[in-house]
């Protein structure tokens, strides 16, 4: 007796019958599901590496966090540098609840050989509660052999961690000479914080000698608190902030690590929606090839249709082959994805360009439901590509695809209708009004979405609105002439072809747009924001006193000196500090040459200017009052005078006299200058009489340049920070070239028939050919034009919404226009050549062979 045969799948075909025709089509157009399955692994594959650098670099800053926030189960933090009063410390260890305060002096120190480095001033024995890893390891003696851990009491000695022993070349039982808020001293290297993780160059010192030798007397800038078991810690919260002044704030190590997390969060999201536009193209690209293979198989789903074959069953096989490819590109984007991050992690360690964890080169850390998330998306997308060419080989009318010539007029029935479209371009305008969600621009990029997918769907529409004039040529050469008719009355095939030019050319081009945008808003800034003729930058821990000033104010080759001071101050503990500037001569203000935005006024009281970042993060404006944190006592309390254009830092600046600053913290010393020349001074000579005036301990770690050169450093910032950005979109084009290729390669193959009917009409293969140049390069105008206005119109979405609502600044538009025109005739020769080349094979046939029927 014959066996039954196996369940049918949802297909409705057996699965080796599936098996069959799956290869079968692969086997008939290999390039055409290499290029979809390598576009879907180009997108997961970034996507991964993406999601793979951030998760591991984020995971080596939360292990540094650990590593010397210890057992704290509170800290209480300096709003400055400048610390907070050391009498906070007996009343928060009095508090019921409270186990053990651990007093912190936290200072940016140097070595004598210019290496940075984070210096602790430590009680080692309420440190060895609250935070033992940072209370070091073995000890050494004078000769250079082991003691105990009682050396780290001597006011002389000094632990260092690894990262700070391996930069500074200096080993356990060496000298090291340290600089640090304007005083140097001298320890001997004691052992060494084994405890400390990561690249963190960290040095620990006993409270005692950081207060006297660093001018620290009554100062510290941080308190670990270790809490008693089974207190209520909310109460104890609210006792710790009832006594807190207003130059301290507290947080947790956790809450740290979520700020820390909010630093980057806008960038990351940004690099992941750039992978997300090469997954896209990607799913464009399966759906120009699913689309251009129910074309060409129109007569064999016919045949099976007449065979038995439910509808249905067109629907399941072509859904399926769109599984298959999304399996196997996912699978090689995963891989793809983990060699691209190994890769990055060595070169860019986990920084990727953005300035958010420098220096480090953290290990890899493979998240398996990450990348299981970013595999399904892969594979979804591809399905999707493939739903709409499966629901029209759903609908194929068997009768009339068994008719040759039978294929635009039966796709065109079930194509959506051009309000639709106009729909998805309204609905995205709205898109973009919205506000950000949680810090990211969500809204913003739905409404890149849905732009995208708008201008996708206008295509057959858009195609023939372009091409009609074209219609109304006088006589034009007979290949022209068939070669516009072609695409005139075949709307949907053209529609295929475009999809993939426009969507990889517009995300490009609107990429290309918001970064040229913003690179000559950064130039221009830099041109108004740099006014003297050199400025000078001390190293950390380094200032000049007041002497030291008036003796460089005093040379001759100075017309006129700036002093300034900068710092970091912290008005929220839920947010990353702000940087003041405290800046301004006599004869001006400290707004004086500002690149300024909006309106200006001139309080009663002491006037304040903000950046553009600042005023969107604490919602600010010119006449709004600010308490600034800063001096001891009460907050001052100041005016905003104004706000200007601040690229430098995204989380807000502000400037203030440095006079009232003076007054204020009673600090005196500054670490920065601008000095404009006196006439006929050459820059060179002035520096060298400048470094001569510094004193000999800080002219060493005095740094000196002028405006183009910082300019320089400014830019090659810039275009590092954007050198993934630049990837990504020359991954996406090349993507979507390759896309244009395969799809007039495909399309070019499914009309032999045509080719053979022309050719018996009289039509010459040369005239073919020329037919089919003038149709790719006609596609690739159409798609060019489309893609640029498009991308355009993307690019003020990313311009004035996205950038704003991720980095909190503004710029103008600029539009990169040899780029453009350049990127319009590759795509135009790229259309043409590749239409050509795949001519060559179509009209090879005979034009017997080529109008037979295959049955």
């Amino acid at each position: 007796m014959a066996a039954r045969p196996g369940p049918a799948p949802p297909s409705g075909l057996s699965p080796r019958l599936l098996v069959w025709m799956v290869l079968g089509e692969w086997r008939a157009q290999p390039g055409r599901t290499l290029a979809a399955i390598l576009a879907i692994a180009v997108g997961v594959g970034l996507g991964l590496a993406i999601h793979l650098v951030n998760r591991s670099a984020l995971d080596e800053f939360a292990g540094a966090i650990r590593s010397v926030s210890g057992a704290a189960d509170l800290q209480v933090q300096a709003a400055s540098p400048l610390g907070f009063d050391e009498g906070l410390y007996p009343v928060l260890a009095r508090l019921d609840g409270v186990a053990t305060a651990s007093p912190v002096v936290e200072l940016r120190a140097r070595t004598a050989s210019g290496e940075p480095l984070t210096l602790l001033g430590l009680a080692p024995l309420r440190a060895a509660a609250v935070t033992p890893n940072l209370v070091g390891g073995g000890a050494v003696s004078g000769d250079g052999g082991v003691t105990t851990a009682e050396a780290v009491f001597d006011l002389d000695a000094i632990t260092l961690s690894p990262a700070a022993l391996q930069q500074s070349g200096l080993r356990v039982g060496d000298q090291v000479r340290l600089s640090a808020a304007g005083q140097s001293a001298s320890f001997r290297i004691v052992g060494n914080l084994d405890g400390v993780s990561g690249d963190r160059a960290l040095g620990v010192i006993d409270i005692a000698a950081a207060q006297w030798r660093f001018d620290q007397l009554g100062r510290l800038q941080r308190l670990d608190l270790r809490l008693s078991p089974g207190v209520d810690r909310t109460a104890v919260e609210r006792a710790v902030q009832a006594a807190l002044p207003a130059e301290a704030a507290l947080v947790t190590p956790q809450s740290e690590m979520r700020r820390t997390e909010s630093l980057s969060r806008a960038y990351r999201v940004n690099l992941q929606m750039l992978a997300l536009v090469a997954l896209l193209t990607g799913g464009f690209l399966v759906y120009s090839a699913q689309s251009l293979s129910v074309t060409r198989r129109r007569p064999q789903f016919a045949l099976l249709r007449v065979l038995g074959l439910p509808a249905r069953g067109m629907l399941g096989q072509v859904l399926i082959e769109g599984v298959v490819l999304g399996l196997a590109g996912a699978a090689l984007g995963v891989a793809l994805g983990v060699a691209l991050a190994e890769l990055a992690l060595r070169l860019l360690g986990g920084d990727l360009g953005g300035g958010y964890f420098r220096g480090g080169r953290p290990p890899l850390v493979f998240t398996p439901v990450a990348a299981a998330i970013i595999f399904g998306l892969g594979v979804a997308i591809a399905v999707l590509g493939s739903l709409f060419p499966a629901l029209q080989a759903e609908r194929i009318p068997a009768a009339v695809a068994l008719k040759t010539g039978s294929g635009e007029s039966a796709e065109t029935a079930g194509q959506p209708l051009p309000w639709i479209s106009l729909g998805l371009l309204a609905a995205g305008g709205l898109a973009a009004l919205g506000p950000p969600v949680g810090g990211v621009p969500l809204f913003g990029y739905g409404a890149i979405a849905l732009i995208l997918a708008g201008g996708v769907g206008a295509m057959p529409w858009l195609a023939r609105g372009l091409l009609g004039p074209l219609r109304r040529l006088r006589a034009p050469a007979p290949p022209v002439a068939l070669a516009i008719a072609r695409l005139w009355g075949a709307p949907r095939q053209a529609a295929v072809a475009l999809c993939g030019i426009v969507a990889s050319t517009s995300l490009m081009v609107a990429m290309a747009v918001m970064v040229t945008s913003f690179r000559g808003s950064v130039e221009d800034w830099l041109i108004q924001i740099l006014p003297a003729d050199i400025y000078m930058r001390l190293d950390p821990g380094l200032t000049l006193d007041s002497e030291a000033q008036a003796r460089l104010a005093a040379a001759p080759e100075a017309a006129a000196i700036e002093f300034r001071q900068s710092f970091n101050l912290r008005l929220r503990p839920d947010r990353p500090p702000v940087q003041v500037s405290a800046r301004g001569q006599a004869s001006t203000g400290a707004g004086e040459g500002l690149p300024l935005v909006g309106r200006q006024i001139r309080p009663e009281g002491l006037p304040v200017w903000i950046s553009e970042p600042m005023a969107r993060l604490y919602d600010l404006s010119p006449g709004d009052p600010l308490a600034l944190p800063i001096g001891p006592g009460a907050q001052a309390q100041v005016t905003v005078a104004g706000v200007w254009r601040d690229y430098s830092n995204q989380f807000g600046a502000l400037i203030l006299d440095q006079a009232a600053y003076t007054a204020l913290t009673d600090d005196a010393g500054r670490a920065e200058a601008a000095i404009t020349l006196a006439p006929g001074v050459e820059p060179e000579e002035a520096i060298e009489a400048f470094r001569v005036r510094l004193p000999p301990s800080i002219a060493p770690g005095a740094d000196f340049a002028e405006p183009r050169e910082i300019r320089a450093v400014a830019l090659r910032i810039f275009d590092r920070s954007f050198a993934v950005t630049y990837a990504l979109e020359a991954i996406s084009i090349l993507v979507g070239l390759a896309g244009v290729a395969t799809t007039f390669s495909a399309q070019t193959l499914a009309r032999r028939k045509e080719f053979g009917m022309l050719r018996h009409v009289g039509v010459r293969r040369g005239q073919i050919m020329q037919m089919l140049a003038t149709e790719g390069a006609l596609l690739g105008a159409v798609g060019a034009l489309a893609g640029l206005t498009l991308g355009v119109i993307m690019s003020q979405v990313l311009i004035h919404v996205v950038n704003p609502q991720s980095f909190n600044w503004t710029m103008e538009t600029r539009l990169p226009w040899p780029l453009l025109a350049t990127l319009a005739v590759v795509l135009v020769a790229t259309s043409a050549g590749a239409a050509v080349l795949a001519g060559r094979g179509a009209v090879a046939d005979s034009a017997v062979c080529a109008v037979r029927e295959d049955w």
